[in-house]
């Protein structure tokens, strides 16, 4: 699925124009964004939990030359689905 098809299901549910629909998706998206690289955490009820969390540094190798390469700290984004996404996909009903 990419951002049109999304737009695309907005029209359809909600009468409107496709650069309307558009605009609604890069916002959303766009917070989204900008609400992770401040380090909080997005929950959507029913669809799942979006949470930065920080990555320690580490020691990875190169793989052509075998020699270590240090892997600076960073952060690195977790999804955790919901209750109800996963039971969607074990195929369980409510």
């Amino acid at each position: 699925m990419i951002k049109l098809d999304i737009a695309n299901t907005i029209m359809n549910v909600h009468p409107c124009s496709r650069h309307t629909a558009i605009q609604v998706v890069d916002i959303l998206t766009e917070r989204m964004k900008q609400a992770l690289l401040e380090g909080h955490r997005i929950e959507i009820r029913g669809f799942g939990v979006f949470e930065p969390r920080p990555r320690k540094n580490g020691l990875g190798r190169n793989i052509k030359t075998g020699s270590s390469v240090d892997i600076p700290k960073g952060r690195s984004i977790r999804f955790k689905p919901g209750k109800d996404l996963r039971d969607m996909g074990s195929g369980e009903t409510s």
